[in-house]
């Protein structure tokens, strides 16, 4: 196999900048739970249940990102660049209008939602105390998630790059002047985040403005592009749920186990955002393309290039899962001074590491099938899946085998993500051609 081939060439030159761009998004989380964690064994494990909730959040609206890189990736396939922005524009007022209901809802709610997870007394205000004051920059988030999607949908990754970078690293300045600085505690780093967040926001939304006004594309709301972009995404919602449920579960089981569970797994959990976020540049490589060969009417071409993304995925993975081995023993430390925790911590990033190279792929194809539009089937696989985890789970749960065995469980998890989905790319029933069309 040639290497590098003109594929590979523009997978890389897409994946490279989006790479970068997904590390620095979990580094919101990384950077806040290392200063967090430096605060104390009880912060650390409110952050663990507080950031759980907020990823759920984000991550049950993804869909405002993937879902317009797919509509507006069709429209550049099919040469027609004022319909392009103008779906980024739906998709950014959609993005607006959901952000302000969530958050609203986040800010009311914070008190049961983090009942929900059960922690101890010692973790609960301080959960509590994270998740409402993060709870106002969703509106942020969303308008961050549909921004990057358009300009990833016109294959530009290094914007998105530029911004997302330039905001982590506020949001590290941030959190230390705040959290320590003033002397906030985890109040502070809430804060911090919250105020990157929306500069983002402010950033992504400036560049696509821009680029409508250019093409002469409306800035205005379109009830119809708005309800088509609702629609689109209704199945990615639930393909996400299924997602989100299961890591869920896993949170429930493991802060089920006491304060030294939740804190390693909280760590471990983020580790493992960090490199999904990090896989998931070549989800939004194979998203982008994708979309743009089917609208181009071209399936052959679109094959071709899943293949050759599949192959990046299982060496992807097997990269990053050698580095997370030769390094476990000394990434505790960094987050928290806990001999407890440390050990736990290490004792499940074998499992993290071993489930690389099955992420690579699985991340690779979902991010096809996206790009694809092939939503509904994305979200009957995400049930299957999700059926397969729950019962083992739950069995860790009831016969407290800890969290290495609750980790097993979440690895038999990702391996029936990579079943349902190469089972699809095998068939050509994801293979439709052909722009959306607005009704």
């Amino acid at each position: 196999m040639r290497f590098p081939n003109a594929t590979d060439r523009e997978i890389l030159r897409l994946a490279i900048p989006a790479f970068a761009a997904l590390v620095s998004e979990p580094l919101f989380l990384l950077a806040d739970s290392a200063i967090v964690g430096h605060l104390g064994r009880a912060p650390l494990a409110g952050l663990g249940v507080a950031g759980a909730a907020l990823q759920t959040l984000l991550g049950l609206f993804v869909f405002l990102a993937y879902g317009t890189t797919s509509s507006v990736a069709r429209q550049v396939g099919a040469g027609d660049r004022r319909s392009a922005f103008k779906q980024g524009m739906d998709g950014i007022w959609l993005a607006l209008g959901l952000g302000l209901v969530i958050a609203a809802f986040g800010v009311a709610l914070a008190e049961p939602i983090v009942g929900l997870f059960d922690p101890s007394a010692a973790a609960t205000p301080h959960a509590e105390t994270y998740l409402r004051i993060s709870s106002t920059g969703l509106p942020a988030m969303f308008v961050v998630f549909a921004g990057a999607g358009v300009l990833r949908g016109l294959l530009d990754t290094r914007t998105p790059l530029v911004v997302a970078a330039s905001a982590s690293a506020a949001n590290v300045v941030l959190n230390l002047v705040l959290v320590y600085g003033l002397d906030m505690g985890i109040a502070g780093s809430a804060l911090g985040t919250v105020i990157a967040q929306v500069s983002a926001a402010l950033a992504l939304a400036a560049v696509v403005v821009r680029g409508a006004r250019r093409h002469g594309a409306s800035l205005l709301p379109d009830w119809p592009g708005i309800r088509l972009a609702g629609r689109t995404g209704v199945p990615l919602v639930v393909r996400t749920l299924t997602l989100r449920a299961a890591l869920l579960l896993a949170t429930y089981v493991a802060t089920a186990q006491g304060e030294t569970s939740i804190a390693a797994h909280q760590l471990a959990f983020t580790l493992w955002m960090f490199l999904a976020f990090a896989l998931d540049a070549l989800a939004i490589a194979a998203q982008a393309l994708t979309g743009r060969e089917l609208g181009a009417g071209d399936p052959d071409r679109a094959r071709r290039v899943t293949r050759r993304l599949m192959w990046w995925g299982v060496w992807y993975g097997v990269l990053t899962g050698l580095c997370v081995l030769a390094l476990r023993n000394l990434l505790g430390p960094l987050f928290t001074p806990d001999d407890g925790v440390q050990e736990l911590y290490a004792t499940v990033l074998v499992l993290v590491a071993l489930q690389q190279p099955v992420a690579g792929v699985v991340f690779v194809l979902d991010g096809v099938l996206i790009g694809a539009g092939d939503g509904v089937y994305l979200a009957w696989a995400g049930v299957a899946t999700l059926a397969c985890f729950a019962p083992l789970a739950l069995v860790v749960l009831g016969t407290g085998a800890g969290l290495t065995a609750l980790w097993w469980a979440f690895t038999a998890f990702m391996v029936a993500r990579l079943v349902t989905l190469v089972r699809r790319e095998r068939s050509s029933a994801w293979l439709v051609t052909g722009a959306v069309r607005r009704t």
